[in-house]
């Protein structure tokens, strides 16, 4: 009997992003107390140095590395953490906005109110220590993705769409060693570089034989008994044995829609994904207190936003349009017009794209900096939309993509969102390809909604604002 396969290191997504967050708030405190002792020299350190943290520091100076933490939000993308040049250009960036806002403060603030060294050193040693340790994380990332060798049982079209993404990593998260299928004329073939190697009679050996740590499966159709019980030894032996739609959830956080059983809905999101009571309070807790933010900073805003709408285009500024809301509930959205008058004078509906026609000068601006849909926050106090959820979608569109989309109707198991999974992850979508990828976002956050996601994606969504990235 062979010897079992000696375990690869393995970390899933989630333990990866729970990795980044705690390795990042450690550089973050380590970079506090870099702050602490330079600002505490002036005195005798060793003697005073409890009575200093005591007496002078402020409670508001310990909440610094939140703050760092908040502008390195984009950066809990694992694609974009496990690429070094991306993450040293995120990190450049969170550092230059941080300092600006620091600044800010430090101008606006009463003399002496901020002590320019502590706060200066934070602002130095946060983004070094930082890069030094997501250097580190690299390193285990790569070193993860070499120790994990995969085998993928199914090279149909499930197991071909799995080679397509993979071939697109960089770096990848794993190493496919090649592919088993008990469809004798796909045994000695090959695509996308990886080979056939036969049936899933040989999984056990070639699992051996090749060092393999995970096994793939991407069975088109239905599984066989003695295909499900070979899977079921390899997994007694030690091997990882995953299903190809959670690969695909954890390389690019959608849901492949066009890879799905007929009962997955009903899998996924009746049995899995019921949330939970906490959830629900909690959701409507943070709609009502970002809501009344949301409406406090329009009102701020709106002379001056009406001020350069008129003189751009004239009456109206606001426009209602009808959407469905949870449930396909009918509910009449607000926005600030951003089109010229009469956009749709044929009746027809039309999703927006990038750089349409039909989008005023002001308006551009206001979709980029996403200033439109501020009025909305009136529909989420009312309970009618979420801050975070799917895109609202107009009546006539979702009758015609139910049609052409597989599950597109499940995305109206939630309320729709100011912000979503898809908007911050997904530009326009123009065509039906463009609907199927955000769809996918859609359901992927669905599936796996939580305060914490929530929160990234407001997080997330203040980025896109900053940076006028549109949507």
């Amino acid at each position: 009997m062979a010897s079992e396969t000696k375990p690869a290191l393995r970390l899933r997504s989630g333990e990866q992003r729970i990795l980044l967050v705690m390795g990042d708030l450690l550089a973050s405190y380590l970079a506090l107390v870099v702050g602490l002792y330079f600002w505490g020299t002036a005195d005798p350190w060793e003697k005073i140095f409890f009575t200093f943290l005591k007496l002078r520091v402020e409670a508001w100076y310990y909440f610094l590395p939140l703050v760092w933490m908040s502008f390195l939000v984009e950066m809990y993308d694992l694609r974009r953490a496990a690429s070094w040049r991306r993450t040293v250009r995120g990190v450049s960036v969170a550092a230059l906005l941080v300092g600006l806002v620091y600044l800010l403060v430090y101008f606006s603030s009463l003399p002496g109110s901020v002590n320019r060294r502590a706060v200066g050193l934070f602002i130095l040693a946060a983004p070094l220590l930082t890069l030094g340790w997501r250097w580190l994380y690299i390193r285990l990332y790569r070193l993860q993705g070499s120790a994990r060798r995969a085998l993928v049982v199914g090279a149909g079209a499930n197991g071909r769409t799995l080679a397509q993404i993979y071939v697109q990593l960089s770096p990848p998260p794993f190493q496919i060693v090649g592919y088993i299928d008990d469809d004798p004329d796909r045994a000695g073939t090959s695509f996308e570089g990886f080979r056939i190697f036969g049936g899933t009679d040989r999984l056990l050996e070639l699992a051996e034989k090749m060092n393999v740590s995970d096994v793939i499966v991407s069975i088109t159709g239905e599984m066989l008994g003695q295909t499900f019980q070979t899977l079921l030894d390899a997994q007694e032996r030690g091997l990882e044995v995953t299903r190809m739609s959670t690969v695909y959830e954890e390389l690019l956080g959608r849901v492949p829609i066009h890879h799905l059983e007929a009962d997955w809905v009903l899998r996924s999101f009746v049995d899995e994904a019921r949330a939970s009571i906490f959830y629900e309070s909690a959701s409507r807790l943070l709609d009502i207190l970002g809501s009344v933010v949301g409406l406090l900073i329009f009102g701020i805003l709106f002379p001056f936003l009406a001020i350069a709408m008129l003189l751009d285009d004239g009456l109206p500024l606001f426009y209602t349009q009808t959407r469905y809301g949870k449930g396909a509930r009918i509910f009449e959205m607000v926005k600030l017009r951003t089109m010229i008058k009469n956009a749709e004078a044929d009746g027809h509906a039309r999703p927006a794209s990038e750089n349409d026609p039909r989008v005023t000068r002001v308006g551009n601006f206001l979709r980029r900096s996403r200033l439109d849909e501020l009025p909305q926050f009136w529909n989420v106090l009312r309970g009618e939309m979420s801050i975070v959820g799917p895109r609202a979608e107009r009546p006539e569109l979702v009758q015609k993509y139910q049609k052409q989309i597989p599950f597109y109707r499940a995305r109206l198991m939630v309320k729709p969102g100011i912000s979503g999974w898809a908007q911050i992850n997904y530009g326009y979508a123009s065509t039906i390809e463009d609907t199927e990828i955000k769809l996918e976002y859609d359901l992927y956050y669905i599936k796996h909604r939580s305060v914490l996601m929530d929160l990234v994606i407001i997080l997330r969504t203040v980025s896109t604002v900053l940076g006028r990235k549109g949507r």
